[in-house]
Protein backbone atom coordinates (compact mmCIF):
# COMPACT_ATOMS: atom_id res chain seq x y z
CA UNK A 1 0.00 0.00 0.00
CA UNK A 2 1.39 3.24 -0.66
CA UNK A 3 0.53 6.33 0.93
CA UNK A 4 1.25 9.90 -0.72
CA UNK A 5 2.25 12.94 1.59
CA UNK A 6 -0.26 15.86 1.64
CA UNK A 7 0.73 18.50 -0.83
CA UNK A 8 2.72 21.15 0.96
CA UNK A 9 1.67 24.72 1.37
CA UNK A 10 3.05 26.74 -1.38
CA UNK A 11 3.26 30.22 1.42
CA UNK A 12 6.47 28.29 2.97
CA UNK A 13 4.84 26.94 6.23
CA UNK A 14 5.69 23.18 7.18
CA UNK A 15 1.92 22.58 6.88
CA UNK A 16 0.31 20.83 4.30
CA UNK A 17 -2.22 23.07 2.25
CA UNK A 18 -5.10 21.57 3.45
CA UNK A 19 -4.41 22.88 7.13
CA UNK A 20 -2.75 25.78 6.19
CA UNK A 21 -3.85 28.38 3.08
CA UNK A 22 -6.42 26.38 1.87
CA UNK A 23 -9.22 26.64 4.48
CA UNK A 24 -9.04 30.42 3.84
CA UNK A 25 -9.02 30.11 0.29
CA UNK A 26 -12.09 27.65 0.60
CA UNK A 27 -14.02 30.23 3.19
CA UNK A 28 -14.27 28.02 5.88
CA UNK A 29 -11.60 30.21 8.26
CA UNK A 30 -10.13 33.65 7.61
CA UNK A 31 -6.52 34.71 8.20
CA UNK A 32 -6.36 36.68 11.83
CA UNK A 33 -3.02 38.08 11.00
CA UNK A 34 -1.60 40.66 8.37
CA UNK A 35 1.15 38.10 7.73
CA UNK A 36 -1.26 34.70 7.35
CA UNK A 37 -3.43 37.11 4.36
CA UNK A 38 -0.30 37.69 2.96
CA UNK A 39 0.24 34.14 2.84
CA UNK A 40 -2.64 32.96 1.95
CA UNK A 41 -2.86 35.38 -1.13
CA UNK A 42 0.89 34.23 -2.24
CA UNK A 43 -0.66 30.93 -2.12
CA UNK A 44 -3.80 31.92 -4.14
CA UNK A 45 -1.31 33.55 -6.77
CA UNK A 46 0.56 30.18 -6.49
CA UNK A 47 -2.76 27.70 -7.34
CA UNK A 48 -3.93 30.94 -9.57
CA UNK A 49 -7.05 31.57 -7.40
CA UNK A 50 -8.29 34.62 -8.71
CA UNK A 51 -11.83 34.82 -6.63
CA UNK A 52 -9.75 34.65 -3.41
CA UNK A 53 -7.50 37.28 -4.23
CA UNK A 54 -10.65 39.78 -5.47
CA UNK A 55 -12.10 38.31 -2.20
CA UNK A 56 -9.35 39.31 -0.31
CA UNK A 57 -8.33 43.02 -1.74
CA UNK A 58 -9.95 46.28 -0.04
CA UNK A 59 -12.93 47.71 -2.41
CA UNK A 60 -10.99 51.03 -2.63
CA UNK A 61 -8.67 49.57 -3.96
CA UNK A 62 -9.64 46.37 -6.17
CA UNK A 63 -9.33 45.53 -9.83
CA UNK A 64 -12.74 44.62 -10.87
CA UNK A 65 -10.93 41.71 -12.69
CA UNK A 66 -7.92 39.90 -12.51
CA UNK A 67 -7.23 37.98 -15.72
CA UNK A 68 -6.00 34.03 -15.70
CA UNK A 69 -1.63 33.85 -15.63
CA UNK A 70 -1.14 30.44 -16.26
CA UNK A 71 2.75 31.15 -17.46
CA UNK A 72 4.16 32.69 -14.09
CA UNK A 73 5.51 30.01 -11.62
CA UNK A 74 5.25 30.78 -8.33
CA UNK A 75 8.48 29.27 -6.49
CA UNK A 76 8.60 30.49 -2.39
CA UNK A 77 7.87 33.20 -0.46
CA UNK A 78 10.25 34.71 2.06
CA UNK A 79 8.22 37.00 4.55
CA UNK A 80 11.10 39.80 5.51
CA UNK A 81 9.14 41.75 7.81
CA UNK A 82 5.47 41.51 9.64
CA UNK A 83 5.81 43.79 12.74
CA UNK A 84 2.79 44.06 15.27
CA UNK A 85 -0.19 45.15 13.72
CA UNK A 86 -2.32 48.52 15.17
CA UNK A 87 -5.61 47.89 15.78
CA UNK A 88 -6.53 48.77 11.90
CA UNK A 89 -3.28 48.79 9.98
CA UNK A 90 -0.69 46.45 9.49
CA UNK A 91 2.26 45.49 6.97
CA UNK A 92 4.22 42.99 5.45
CA UNK A 93 7.40 43.17 3.73
CA UNK A 94 7.75 40.05 1.58
CA UNK A 95 10.18 38.72 -1.50
CA UNK A 96 8.54 36.30 -3.65
CA UNK A 97 10.70 34.20 -6.16
CA UNK A 98 8.80 33.44 -9.33
CA UNK A 99 9.38 32.12 -13.06
CA UNK A 100 8.03 33.92 -16.23
CA UNK A 101 8.58 33.43 -19.73
CA UNK A 102 11.88 31.25 -18.66
CA UNK A 103 13.09 33.63 -16.64
CA UNK A 104 13.98 34.43 -12.94
CA UNK A 105 12.59 37.34 -11.28
CA UNK A 106 11.94 38.47 -7.34
CA UNK A 107 9.02 40.72 -6.45
CA UNK A 108 9.60 42.22 -3.23
CA UNK A 109 6.85 44.60 -1.92
CA UNK A 110 6.00 46.59 1.70
CA UNK A 111 1.65 45.38 1.92
CA UNK A 112 -0.49 47.88 3.38
CA UNK A 113 -3.67 45.76 5.09
CA UNK A 114 -6.68 47.33 6.83
CA UNK A 115 -8.65 46.08 9.32
CA UNK A 116 -12.44 46.29 8.82
CA UNK A 117 -15.86 44.67 9.10
CA UNK A 118 -14.21 42.17 11.27
CA UNK A 119 -11.37 41.21 9.21
CA UNK A 120 -8.11 42.04 7.41
CA UNK A 121 -7.53 43.33 3.88
CA UNK A 122 -4.99 43.77 1.54
CA UNK A 123 -5.01 47.98 0.15
CA UNK A 124 -1.75 48.14 -1.23
CA UNK A 125 1.63 47.88 -2.26
CA UNK A 126 4.89 49.24 -3.16
CA UNK A 127 6.15 46.61 -5.50
CA UNK A 128 9.39 45.82 -7.47
CA UNK A 129 10.85 43.65 -9.51
CA UNK A 130 14.28 42.20 -10.03
CA UNK A 131 15.44 40.15 -12.65
CA UNK A 132 17.62 37.17 -11.15
CA UNK A 133 20.54 36.37 -13.30
CA UNK A 134 21.80 32.64 -11.34
CA UNK A 135 25.09 31.44 -12.86
CA UNK A 136 25.88 28.03 -13.67
CA UNK A 137 27.25 26.64 -10.17
CA UNK A 138 24.55 29.30 -8.25
CA UNK A 139 21.44 27.43 -6.05
CA UNK A 140 19.11 27.20 -8.21
CA UNK A 141 16.13 29.72 -7.40
CA UNK A 142 13.44 27.15 -7.21
CA UNK A 143 14.77 26.11 -3.64
CA UNK A 144 15.61 22.52 -4.89
CA UNK A 145 19.33 23.03 -3.40
CA UNK A 146 21.10 21.67 -6.44
CA UNK A 147 22.80 23.97 -8.39
CA UNK A 148 21.40 25.71 -11.32
CA UNK A 149 23.18 24.15 -14.30
CA UNK A 150 21.74 20.84 -13.09
CA UNK A 151 18.05 21.59 -12.31
CA UNK A 152 16.54 24.68 -13.97
CA UNK A 153 18.72 25.34 -16.48
CA UNK A 154 18.47 22.15 -18.21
Amino acid sequence: MTHSMPESCPCGSTLPLVACCQPFHQGQAIPETPEALMRSRYTAFALNERDYLLATWHATTRPATLPPDPTTQWQSLVIVSAPQPSRDEGHVHFKATFRESGRWQVLEEASRFVWEQQRWWYVDGKPTVIRLKPGRNDACPCGSGRKFKVCCQL
